[in-house]
C-alpha cells in the first residue's frame, strides 16, 4: 500500500497485549487517513454514552499518507477520543516529530484501550512493543518525564505524554510530546490519565513507499515554489503566530477582559518588533520549510533566565488580552508552565478570566480563592492560578473541570460569564466580529475550536474578500472552511499554509495521487466529497450521543453584549439567522442533525441506518 505503513497497532492497557491489524484498503478510499480514519474508528468503536475517563473510551493516534514523506508541513499527528470536556467526538492535533515517527516505526494509527492496573508507559521500537511500569515518572513534569523516558529506551525516540494534570484527570489537560508541541484541547491528557498511561514511546526505522517518485518529486517542488511566492511565507518565518497579535486585535479579534472587549490600555506591546526582540531561536516540525517555532529569553522581571517555547497568538491573547494583561514575560513563565504540568493555554486562560470577572462582581469572594486577590492585569496572579489548576487546589480543583462545568458547581449566575461553547472554552476571535468564524465555533462538532475552519474568507480576505460583519452568505463560506480543513487533516496537514493558501486542495490531489497511487484521490472534487464526509461523521457521532442543534449556542455575552470598541463597535452575533442558513446550506433538518438522505449522497448508509435507530 503506497504512502501508507498499512498497519494500525492496537494497545490493550488492561491485558497488557499489543495487536496489529491491517488498514484496509476500503477505508482508505473513503477516508483517506488522518482525521478521516480516526473518526471513522470511533464510530465503529465506541458505543453511544461511554464514560470518556472510563477504559471504555478509546484513544487514537493517527498520522496520513502524507506523514515522514518529503511534502512540507504533512507530519502533524492527531489524536481522537470522546472528550471528559464537552461529552463529545473530539480531534486534537499537535505538531513536532512524534507522528513521522510513529509512521517509522510502521503503523498508520494506534488504538490505545482499556486501563492499566498501575502507570505504565509503552515503548514502541519498530515491530516490538513493551509495557512499561510508569511508578517512578509518575507525578513529574513533561520535561522531567522526557529525560527520563529518553534515557531507558533510546535518546533518538519521540515522545507523547501527559503531565501532573493529565494525571489527576484536569478536563482542560494536554498531550505534549518531547519537543513541547501540544494536542491541547479537549482533554486528551485526562483521557491518557485515566487509562494510567504516562506516555507513548516511539521509535522507527522505516519508510513509507511512494508510488510515482518522479510525480511525487515533482508536487513537492510546485509545493516549495507555492510557499516561497506567498506573501504569507516570511511573516509566519519570522514570527510565527506571532505575527498576528496586535494586527488581529486592531481587527476586533484577540478579545479582552473575558469578551467584555474593553480597550486594552498598552496593546502595543504585542507589536511584532517588540516580541521579536524576545527570540533566540528558530525551530520547526518535521518536513516543514516555514520552521514557525520561536524560542523566547527572559531576562528581565521575576522571571528572569527563562527560555522556553514562545506563546502562540492564542496563548498570548489567553494569558494576555484576555486577562487585561501586557506584561509579556508572565504570558511566556504561564506558557512554560501549562507545557510543564501539561494544559491547555487556551481553556485554562479563559478559566482564569472567568475566575477574574466572577470575583470582580463579587460572585466569589476572597474566602473561596484561597486568599488570592484576583485583578485584571495582574501579572503574579496567573502563574499561581496555573499551578492550582494543574495540581487541583483550592479555587483551582474547580477550573479544572473547564468553565462549564465550573459555572455550574459556583452556581449564583455565574454561567453568564462562562465563556464556552459545548464546553470548550472560546479562542482568540470574537464571533461578533467575524460572523461565519463565528458560526463555525457553535456548529463544530468539537466546540469553540478555530482549528476546525478558520474562515480565511473573513480574516484573511482570501480567496475572496467578503464583509465580515454581514450575515448574508456566511452558511456557504463556513461549511467551505470546514470541509476544507477536514480534507488537510487527511494528510495531516498544518492548517495555516492551507488558510494561506501555499497549499490548495488541488496541489493536494496531486501529492496524494503521487503518493498513493489511488485513482480516486487524482480527482479534487472526490477530495471535496470526502471531507464533507468526515464532518457529517463527526456530527452524526456527536447526534447518536444525544448531542444535536441545542449545543450549537453562543455565550450570552456574545449574543447580546454590543461590542463596545471599533472597528467592530455595536456588533451582536445574530444566531439564530446564521444557523438557519448554515442547516440549509449542510442538508440537515431543523434539529442540525444530518439527513437521511444528505447521508446517503456522502456514502454513509450504515450511518444513516444507525442515526434512524436513535434520533
Amino acid at each position: 500500500m503506497f504512502g501508507y505503513m498499512g498497519q494500525i497497532l492496537r494497545i490493550d492497557l488492561t491485558n497488557k497485549k499489543a495487536t496489529v491489524e491491517p488498514l484496509k484498503e476500503g477505508v482508505v478510499k473513503k477516508f483517506i487517513g488522518g482525521r478521516g480514519l480516526g473518526a471513522k474508528i470511533l464510530w465503529d468503536e465506541l458505543s453511544p454514552g461511554v464514560d470518556p475517563l472510563s477504559p471504555q473510551n478509546k484513544l487514537v493516534f493517527v498520522v496520513g499518507p502524507l506523514t515522514g514523506t518529503k511534502a512540507q508541513s504533512t507530519s502533524r499527528w492527531i489524536a481522537q477520543f470522546k472528550s471528559p470536556l464537552t461529552g463529545t467526538y473530539f480531534r486534537s492535533v499537535a505538531g513536532g516529530f512524534f507522528g513521522a515517527e510513529l509512521k517509522f516505526a510502521g503503523y498508520d494509527a494506534i488504538i490505545v484501550e482499556g486501563r492499566s492496573e498501575k502507570p505504565v508507559y509503552v515503548w514502541i521500537n519498530d515491530g516490538e512493543v513493551e509495557f512499561r511500569d510508569a511508578e517512578k515518572i509518575w507525578g513529574m513534569t513533561t520535561n522531567a518525564a522526557r529525560e527520563f523516558l529518553l534515557e531507558e529506551t533510546d535518546r533518538r525516540a519521540r515522545i507523547a505524554m501527559i503531565g501532573p494534570a493529565g494525571e489527576r484527570l484536569v478536563k482542560i489537560s494536554a498531550i505534549v510530546t518531547d519537543d513541547m508541541r501540544t494536542a491541547s484541547r479537549g482533554g486528551g491528557g485526562a483521557v491518557m490519565g485515566s487509562k494510567n498511561l504516562k506516555a507513548i514511546v516511539v521509535r522507527g526505522t522505516k519508510r513509507p513507499e511512494i508510488y510515482d517518485e518522479d510525480a511525487f518529486n515533482e508536487a513537492v517542488k510546485e509545493q516549495i515554489e507555492s510557499y516561497r511566492s506567498n506573501p504569507g511565507f516570511e511573516g509566519f518565518h519570522n514570527l510565527g503566530t506571532n505575527f498576528a497579535v496586535y494586527p488581529f486585535y486592531t481587527l476586533g479579534h484577540f478579545p479582552t477582559y473575558n469578551f467584555k472587549q474593553k480597550e486594552l490600555e498598552g496593546a502595543e506591546r504585542f507589536q511584532a518588533e517588540v516580541l521579536r526582540s524576545y527570540i533566540v531561536k528558530h525551530q520547526g516540525c518535521y518536513g516543514c520549510m516555514i520552521r514557525c517555532g520561536k524560542t523566547f529569553k527572559l531576562t528581565k522581571g521575576p522571571y528572569a533566565g527563562t527560555v522556553w517555547d514562545f506563546p502562540e497568538y492564542e496563548t498570548h491573547w489567553s494569558f494576555g488580552g484576555n486577562l487585561g494583561n501586557i506584561n509579556i514575560e508572565s504570558i511566556v513563565y504561564a506558557n512554560m508552565l501549562c507545557d510543564s504540568y501539561g494544559l491547555d493555554t487556551i481553556s485554562t486562560g479563559v478559566a482564569i478570566a472567568f475566575a477574574i470577572e466572577l470575583y470582580e462582581k463579587g460572585i466569589i469572594s476572597k474566602s473561596e480563592t484561597d486568599g488570592l486577590e484576583l485583578r485584571w492585569g495582574d501579572p503574579d496572579v496567573i502563574p499561581e492560578l496555573v499551578k492550582r489548576i494543574a495540581l487541583r487546589i483550592g479555587l483551582g480543583n474547580i477550573l479544572a473541570e473547564g468553565t462549564k462545568r465550573a459555572a455550574e458547581v459556583i452556581g449564583r449566575g455565574a454561567e453568564k460569564y462562562a465563556i464556552h461553547v459545548k464546553g470548550l472554552e472560546l479562542p482568540a476571535y470574537d464571533p461578533r466580529s467575524a460572523k461565519a468564524h463565528g458560526l463555525n465555533l457553535a456548529t463544530s462538532p468539537i466546540g469553540a475550536s478555530h482549528c476546525i475552519g478558520w474562515n480565511k474568507f473573513e480574516i484573511m480576505g482570501i480567496p475572496k474578500k467578503v464583509d465580515p460583519f454581514a450575515t448574508e452568505g456566511k452558511g456557504e463560506i463556513a461549511k467551505y472552511v470546514q470541509d476544507e480543513t477536514a480534507i488537510a487533516e487527511t494528510a495531516v496537514f498544518c492548517i495555516f499554509p492551507f488558510n494561506t493558501e501555499m497549499v490548495t486542495v488541488d496541489l493536494y490531489s496531486k501529492l496524494l495521487y503521487a503518493a498513493t497511487g489511488i485513482e480516486e484521490f487524482k480527482d479534487p472534487k472526490y477530495l471535496w466529497l470526502v471531507g464533507e464526509r468526515i464532518f457529517n461523521l463527526e456530527r452524526a457521532f456527536n447526534a447518536r450521543e444525544g448531542i444535536d442543534g441545542k449545543y450549537d449556542t453562543m455565550p450570552e455575552r456574545i449574543v447580546k453584549e454590543p461590542v463596545p470598541r471599533e472597528p467592530s463597535k455595536g456588533q451582536v452575533f445574530e444566531l439564530d439567522i446564521l444557523l438557519k442558513d448554515y442547516y440549509k446550506v449542510r442538508g440537515w433538518d431543523e434539529r442540525g442533525i444530518p439527513t437521511k438522505e444528505k447521508l446517503k449522497e456522502l456514502e454513509l448508509q450504515e450511518v444513516a441506518e444507525e442515526l434512524e435507530k436513535v434520533c
